[in-house]
């Protein structure tokens, strides 16, 4: 399968050029977890799992910066057939981190915005053949731990896919590396 192909170089390409990121402010995001389906979408999928490559800016002394982020997310029909639903979206987001003390390590911030989401049921047994791009929100709260010149999150985020029928919903807790920035 071409993604985690585009996914994995994507990222390696980004992992390289760390230093010139950070020459211009910029953090490269590296993560993934599981995903949980809310409301009727949880009524037919299960928990899922998704992987998330992101790179933000934040100007100098500025608790506001942008992130874009590209993500991959798939969720098990809840059923005995062979039925996945696979999302490809890719998010344009405000983050504002919170002021903590100039020594501290740990940085919580608030992150939201708007993206493109592209569903498509996979699988065998998939009942649609085509795949449909919608429009859609986010927003979340996380946390990152500098360690050296990394940092580490943890991340939550509520997704919601304006959809035909009813919206698909769901939240991905996010693990990840974050790396360059201030």
């Amino acid at each position: 399968m071409w993604v985690p192909k585009a996914v994995a170089a994507l990222a390696l390409g980004m992992l390289v050029s760390t230093s010139a990121l950070d020459a211009q402010g910029a953090a490269f995001s590296l993560g993934g977890g599981a995903a949980f389906p809310l409301g009727d979408f949880d009524d037919v999928a299960e928990m899922g799992f998704h992987g998330l490559v992101g790179v933000s800016v934040f100007p100098a002394n500025s608790p506001v910066g942008i992130q874009v982020d590209g993500n991959y997310a798939e969720f098990k029909d809840d059923s005995p057939a062979d039925i996945k639903n696979r999302f490809i979206f890719g998010t344009a987001n405000l983050v504002y981190r919170f002021k903590t003390s100039e020594g501290t390590r740990f940085q919580p911030y608030l992150i939201g915005g708007g993206g493109v989401y592209n569903l498509k049921q996979t699988g065998e047994d998939a009942i649609i053949d085509d795949s449909f791009t919608k429009f859609g929100i986010n927003a979340g709260a996380g946390f990152a731990f500098k360690a050296g010149s990394a940092a580490l999150f943890v991340e939550g985020r509520f997704h919601n896919v304006f959809a035909s029928g009813p919206d698909r919903s769901f939240i991905p807790l996010t693990i990840g590396v974050r790396f360059g920035g201030s």
